[in-house]
């Protein structure tokens, strides 16, 4: 993983930053070169969960390196060979839709059509309240393109949100180091909580 060159993307799922910001610690603590990148909600909305500019803040801080936010500063990662893996995590639904379906006008978006132009994988987190219902066929799509490889996940509130599902943040590392192989982390579909 030394020297590993990583995009890391924030969607706006804002309940998971927490999680997603250790995930992060780890990829830079194991001495991959960490490039932050932020979809527009992900670093202008403030939320009960935090102000955005202290999130955009902490990643450049851990990564050393200013935050990607436009889709003018995401269009080089590929043209320009900036990076080897491209994490999206949290990845919700709004984005792993457009992702599925080549849309592509978000920063987030754009780093991963430019990043694919290399055939180089995505690692995807999911975070989303109707995994189980409308994001379904979302998954499965990605499931079955190459270059798509997905952080184990499971149902995170079976009672209150039966469609919802959470990537397991801890199993990013593990999950960036098979994807580099070309594999799947197995099992894919995880416990609930």
């Amino acid at each position: 993983m030394e020297n590993l060159r990583i995009g890391y993307a924030f969607t706006g799922s804002f309940c998971t930053f927490d999680a997603s910001m250790g995930a992060l610690q780890q990829l830079v603590e194991a001495g991959c070169q960490v490039t932050p990148i932020f979809s527009h909600n992900a670093c202008t909305i403030d939320t009960r969960f935090g102000r955005a500019q202290d999130f955009v803040a902490q990643a450049e801080n851990l990564c050393r390196r200013q935050a990607i936010t436009t889709i003018l500063g995401a269009e080089p990662l590929g043209p320009k060979d900036m990076i080897d893996l491209l994490v999206v995590a949290p990845c919700t639904s709004n984005t792993l839709g457009k992702i599925a379906h080549g849309i592509n006008d978000t920063s987030v978006t754009m780093a991963v059509k430019s990043h694919l132009r290399s055939q180089r994988p995505v690692v995807l987190a999911l975070a989303t309240n109707d995994a189980l219902a409308a994001s379904a066929e979302n998954i499965g799509i990605l499931l079955g393109r190459k270059h798509f490889y997905f952080v184990p996940f499971g149902q995170d509130n079976v009672e209150k949100k039966p469609f919802s599902a959470i990537a397991d943040f801890s199993l990013l590392q593990r999950t960036v180091e098979m994807a580099l192989m070309g594999r799947q982390l197995q099992p894919l579909l995880i416990p609930s909580k």
